[in-house]
């Protein structure tokens, strides 16, 4: 197994926390969004979902991809996960780099500086092409 460090591991730990299934959203070429419920792991660096012909598709087109593990009860956090997307050559498996995850629920921030306008905990955010972020 790979060793990760730091904001990776814990974000690997949540998803696993959260179980086998999660929201895939893609969107086509021209923009066109698509959402699907799919069996979602995490594997090496990243995350691995079985998925149909339209989400591999749109994966190819637009690479930029959301995964959504709702809530588990009412006081729960969603856990709202984007990456960027390869699709193996079968068509049947998305692997998501993460760029970025927070936890997200409804709510006044708990932090006021907060950059989410809600009751989000970051979990992972890539550091951008530049070193900045």
């Amino acid at each position: 197994m790979i060793a990760l460090a730091g904001p990776l591991t814990r974000l690997e730990a949540v998803v696993k926390e959260r179980g086998v299934g999660a929201y895939v959203v893609t969107a086509s070429a021209d923009g066109r969004p698509h959402v699907t419920y799919a069996a979602v792991g995490w594997e090496g660096r990243g995350l691995a979902a079985e998925v149909g012909t339209r989400t591999a598709l749109n994966a190819r087109a637009n690479p930029t991809v959301t995964l959504l593990f709702p809530v588990r009860s009412t006081d729960d956090y969603s856990l709202i996960v984007d990456g960027s997307a390869a699709v193996d050559p079968g068509g049947q498996r998305l692997f998501l780099t993460p760029t970025r995850a927070v936890l997200h629920r409804p709510g006044p921030p708990p932090d006021p500086a907060s950059s989410c306008g809600a009751d989000c905990v970051p979990l992972f955010d890539a550091p951008s092409a530049t070193g900045t972020g």
